[in-house]
């Protein structure tokens, strides 16, 4: 009975410590998000994989050209190692839901209302967009968005996707 009821109390503490565990990742979470330092566009993660990243606003005429052209390259070269990936950087995010129900995206959306990320890049300027390569590294830089240039662009993307 003795033994028994040690066990229990064994159990107990686990499942206590279990939870306090548990609380203090989530704390730790919540405060990373909370102090910004949890990044929204984790590069690092599609290693391997060519990357298409374009920065974008809801009130930035050519990037209405852009998405489609950015919706068909993800179609035709996602299967062979392309990912879009277009970051946001409206302050209302409801602008730019308002720009994607008229231009849908069929690729991931990173919102960054705070402007981090394109303060990381040295973004200047709407649409600018960079070619990634597998390894992780910036190929290309992209200002603007001009629709004589997009069979160039597309070259470029589909040259470093059958690269490998």
């Amino acid at each position: 009975m003795w033994g028994s009821a040690r066990s229990s109390e064994r159990v107990y503490w686990l499942r206590w410590l279990a939870g306090a565990l548990l609380l203090a990742l989530l704390c730790a979470s919540a405060a990373s998000r909370a102090s910004g330092t949890e990044d929204p566009l984790d590069l690092a993660a599609l290693k391997g994989r060519v990357v298409y990243l374009d920065f974008w606003a809801s009130w930035c005429a050519p990037c209405r050209e852009s998405f489609p052209w950015m919706n068909r390259l993800q179609a035709e070269l996602g299967r062979e190692g392309l990912t879009v990936i277009a970051v946001n950087v409206d302050r209302d995010r409801a602008d730019a839901e308002q720009f994607l129900r008229s231009h849908p995206a069929q690729f991931r959306i990173v919102y960054d209302p705070e402007g981090l990320l394109p303060e990381k890049f040295g973004v200047r300027g709407m649409p600018t967009s960079f070619l990634i390569d597998r390894s992780g590294r910036v190929e290309a830089r992209h200002e603007g968005f001009l629709i004589r240039e997009r069979d160039h662009l597309a070259q470029q993307v589909r040259s470093l996707v059958f690269a490998h």
